[in-house]
């Protein structure tokens, strides 16, 4: 649940902003040797795009792929600015032990104009708000390292996965499937449409209960009370790592709403939900599937 938390926290502080990519990291000449990830979510694309062996180092959330990755670890939401500029190994080809590149969704202790001040080249990569804005990205991340064939090839097939799942969904005027996505609890914490996962569930016809009690404070991550929650009786809920179908139906008041009368609760992958970058896929599929399984559900349908 921490770490959900966390992540609720780096998507609240970037939201607002979209990645940039400086004029000077797009005019690089050659490919990095020494790249320090600091986002989970690329070090998952890098990887992807065979930029593996040039990573030297990660945050401590990163975890996928299992296998492979760089036993150098850093604190993406308390950085030490000294550890990141010692973390390569020098050689002849690569005499500085500063990283070449420095990716980052979220510019804890303004690592991102520390590590600049110092030489350092940095991206920042803040929480995709769109599937274009992710997609991108990706692309940005092939163009930086060297991988431009490899990140395409990997944006177009997303792109294509996304596109299919969408248009394999029946419509459905006559049903509304009104949904309620979990981030955090202890408070509820929700999305609304205006995020990337927001925005992936509205392409797929579902009506986000968090919309109606959102304000612009909220940046897409508003806090929802219990009695609203209850209140408007959703009939999914999906949770983000945050619990259990189970624990959610012993909630007070959370036994008579619609999707857990009808166990239609569905935990997602922590990971994969949280992410926007090579497991997209994984994500669009889930949300495809849990939405073709409430339409066939006879029982949240009748009159």
């Amino acid at each position: 649940m921490f770490k959900t938390l966390r992540f609720v926290l780096a998507l609240l502080m970037g939201a607002l902003a979209l990645p940039l990519l400086s004029e000077s990291l797009a005019g690089a000449a050659s490919a990095p040797r020494c790249i320090v990830s600091l986002s989970p979510t690329a070090t998952e694309t890098l990887f992807a795009i065979g930029a593996g062996p040039q990573v030297q180092a990660v945050d401590s959330d990163s975890d996928y792929p299992t296998t492979g990755l760089p036993t150098k670890r850093i604190n993406a939401f308390n950085p030490s600015v000294e550890a990141i500029l010692g973390i390569c190994k020098s050689s002849a080809s690569h005499p500085s032990t500063k990283p070449d590149l420095v990716v980052i969704s979220y510019d804890a202790n303004s690592i991102e104009q520390k590590l600049t001040s110092q030489g350092v080249k940095v991206i920042d990569q803040d929480a995709a708000t769109s599937v274009a804005n992710a997609l991108s990205q990706i692309r940005q991340l092939g163009a930086l390292t060297g991988h431009v064939t490899k990140a395409d090839a990997l944006a177009t097939s997303l792109n294509a996965t996304i596109t299919a799942d969408i248009k394999s969904v029946p419509t459905h005027p006559d049903k509304k499937i009104t949904v309620y996505y979990e981030t955090g609890t202890n408070p509820y914490y929700s999305l609304t449409s205006q995020t990337f996962v927001g925005s992936l569930m509205k392409s797929l016809g579902l009506v986000n209960i968090a919309d109606a009690d959102s304000t612009t404070a909220d940046a897409g991550y508003p806090e929802l009370s219990a009695e609203y929650i209850i209140s408007a009786n959703p009939k999914l809920i999906l949770l983000a790592g945050t619990a259990s179908p189970a624990s959610v139906a012993k909630r007070p008041g959370f036994a008579k709403v619609s999707a857990v009368v009808n166990h239609n609760v569905v935990e997602l992958n922590a990971d994969i939900s949280s992410r926007w970058g090579p497991r997209l896929g994984l994500l669009m599929n889930q949300l495809t599937a849990v939405v073709k399984a409430t339409l066939k559900n006879a029982t949240l349908w009748k009159k």
